[in-house]
């Protein structure tokens, strides 16, 4: 299995230092991908976010920082530091941020 990783092994990093927030935008960067998944760190300023899609596969939103307002299959949930949210395959889901706010995006391939 092919790994892609963007940041160094066996290295304690911050993940506030790993990724610059965009004004009135979403940064977003992938920290390791493998056939398995990807784990990818994501920082949204205040009214930004990602319109409804869908995924062929589940996915784990961990928020960091800020308040998320998530949509999936038509269920609002808000998330906030410390919880985490599951987003099944196939089930559309969208994401809007209350104020500037961070999450850790895992990606869980069959």
């Amino acid at each position: 299995m092919t790994t892609t990783s963007t940041i160094p092994e066996s290295t304690a990093l911050s993940l506030e230092a790993l990724i610059t927030p965009t004004a009135h935008g979403i940064a977003s960067r992938i920290l390791s991908k493998t056939g398995g998944g990807s784990l990818t760190l994501f920082a949204f300023d205040a009214g930004q976010g990602l319109a409804e899609h869908t995924a062929p596969f589940d996915a784990l939103v961990m928020v960091l920082h800020g308040q998320l307002f998530l949509t999936i299959g038509g269920v609002a949930v808000v998330a906030t530091p410390g919880t985490v949210v599951r987003m099944p395959a196939g089930v559309p889901h969208a994401v809007d941020a209350a104020e500037p706010s961070r999450m850790l995006l895992s990606m869980l391939k069959a």
